[in-house]
């Protein structure tokens, strides 16, 4: 496994963060697995030398959190972990959700407790919140960071004039200042180019790209995907089908052809060629894998050792088109 500094924390973390949205109860999401496959799962991933692990309190409404910190007992020093705060909790609570001093306290401090950790490495926003100043919940975290519930603080899929606010404002009063994004970013999804990564490199951002293998349409040609479970999902309304739909109206059908193509000739699947050009990206700290394999898990980690030509990468990125922004509902 390969290592690297996580934005400017001086914190060193495998190239491959590992996505806990599938630990926890089927009864949230149909393809959720339940608590021993999350424990297998961790164990792999860290005898693979992963180190850095993403969950969030929404995932399977904090069961992902509590089996996370059940599985990383007995290896709490050597790993880095991450979890978000945002969305809603508690349909009987609106302060359950958001990003109000009332909101981050609390659910960050219930975040802690289903953890079974006194600290976290870094808490991160799940979204931004328009409700709430962005100097209200910066304080917030500062305060977080000071009483010792998180060393860092980060960001996710917002705009690039909020994340430049959301510093400036952190510098002006002297606040802790996000040290990551994690945003949609993957070869079929590359509207994050044009401005949110070139500000978090200047900034000196970690970035952790969700969704890498676009939501599998990277993983099986494109006439087999609709046969699957989530290709399925194309025919429904909601945001899961919209996505897929830009991927392949963005030029997504041609780089599958090519993923493809790349993949068979190099004797790799394609989800692997889809990560080895993440990982080729100098922005990219470490994309978020969620698996429900050990399997896919395995694929991944060798994905760090494949090597892509300048060509290659060219040959893939060719067939890209603008589309709409997505991801920060």
């Amino acid at each position: 496994m390969e290592y690297t500094t996580l934005g400017s924390t001086g914190i060193e973390v495998s190239r491959i963060c590992l996505g806990t949205m599938s630990f926890g109860d089927p009864d949230w999401r149909e393809w959720v697995k339940g608590e021993e496959y999350g424990h297998e799962l961790v164990e792999r991933a860290i005898d693979l030398g992963i180190n850095f692990f993403d969950t969030a309190n929404m995932y399977s409404r904090g069961e992902s959190e509590r089996v996370l910190g059940d599985a990383l007992q007995g290896h709490r020093e050597k790993a880095v972990v991450a979890t978000k705060g945002y969305f809603r909790m508690d349909d009987d609570d609106p302060n359950s959700g958001g990003l109000s001093r009332k909101a981050l306290e609390q659910e960050l401090a219930k975040s802690l407790d289903r953890l079974g950790m006194e600290t976290v490495d870094l808490y991160q926003i799940h979204r931004w919140d328009y409700d709430t100043p962005i100097e209200t919940t910066l304080r917030a975290l500062d305060d977080a960071v000071r009483r010792g519930q998180t060393r860092h603080i980060g960001a996710s899929s917002m705009w690039a004039h909020q994340l430049a606010d959301a510093l400036h404002t952190s510098d002006r009063l002297g606040l802790e200042r996000f040290a990551t994004m994690q945003n949609h970013y993957n070869l079929a999804y590359r509207e994050e180019e044009r401005e949110v990564l070139p500000l978090c490199q200047r900034e000196g951002l970690g970035v952790m790209p969700w969704s890498p293998i676009a939501r599998g349409y990277l993983t099986r040609p494109d006439e087999s995907f609709r046969e699957t479970t989530r290709g399925t999902f194309m025919d429904e309304d909601d945001h899961y089908a919209e996505r897929i739909a830009a991927y392949r109206a963005n030029g997504g059908i041609e780089i599958n052809e090519r993923v493809e193509e790349l993949a068979d000739g190099k004797g790799v699947t394609m989800a692997q060629i889809a990560l080895s050009w993440l990982l080729h990206k100098d922005w990219v700290t470490a994309p978020i894998i969620g698996t429900t394999s050990v399997e896919h898990l395995e694929d991944a980690v060798e994905a760090v050792e494949i090597d892509l030509s300048e060509s290659d990468i060219e040959y893939l990125e060719a067939p890209y088109e603008p589309g709409p922004i997505l991801g920060h509902e």
